[in-house]
């Protein structure tokens, strides 16, 4: 997605952290999940950025899991929103097409405006990341990152009709990490995968709800 999708959410969240939203699509060269990882490190570093705390959506929560194994010496806290779990190569591709019919109630106007724009943009570079998300498997950083011990927490929508939620459960699971379900109000609309943007009040409150230290400290 277009970072632009986020800015919804991140704002209101800009009052108690600093909050950056990568373009993990516009790297310099061919896009590869090691040349992702570099990237995103050089823009900590540009940032002076030596404690962060990670939040991760979707595809994103990969490579924040990449990310993580690679500098668990500087990250704080970890925050997985129906991201890719331990499920790897047909089995994702099993699962992410599993219903495609319920797939088309993620079919929002920003949702589809910001794939639009990554794909007009960056179309080798999303075709690159899409085929590493489905051939990759990350049980190896899930290894590392649940030996670091820092704080893990793994959220998921209360009906994902992109990834499974029992794949969301594993994941937890292998991070020893928290596992939450999305909590709707009563009459609210069923919360999908993609509630990180189209339900930013609901899924900030749920942050709240998980004691993280940036949200704590202002940090």
């Amino acid at each position: 997605m277009d970072p632009s999708i986020y800015v919804p959410m991140a704002r209101r969240l800009a009052d108690r952290a600093r909050v950056v939203i990568p373009a993990i699509l516009e790297l310099p060269e061919r896009w590869t999940f090691e040349h992702a990882i570099d990237c995103l490190e050089l823009t900590l570093a540009d940032l002076e950025a030596d404690q962060v705390s990670l939040l991760g959506h979707s595809f994103g929560g990969g490579l924040e899991l990449g990310l993580a194994a690679r500098l668990p010496e500087r990250i704080v806290e970890c925050v997985f929103s129906d991201t890719l779990g331990v499920t790897s190569e047909l089995g994702l591709a099993r699962e992410a097409l599993a219903h495609p019919f319920g797939d088309l109630r993620l079919v929002t106007v920003p949702a589809m405006s910001a794939f639009l724009r990554s794909w007009m943009t960056h179309p080798a570079q999303l075709a690159s990341a899409a085929l590493w998300a489905f051939s990759s498997n990350r049980e190896a950083e899930c290894d590392l990152v649940a030996k670091a011990g820092f704080p893990c927490h793994v959220l998921w929508a209360e009906r994902d009709t992109i990834l499974a939620r029992r794949d969301g459960m594993a994941f937890a699971r292998r991070l020893d990490a928290s596992f939450t379900v999305a909590q709707r109000p009563a009459g609210y609309r069923p919360i999908d995968h993609d509630w990180m943007f189209d339900d930013p009040d609901l899924f900030v409150h749920h942050l709240e709800q998980l004691g993280l230290h940036a949200l704590a400290s202002g940090g």
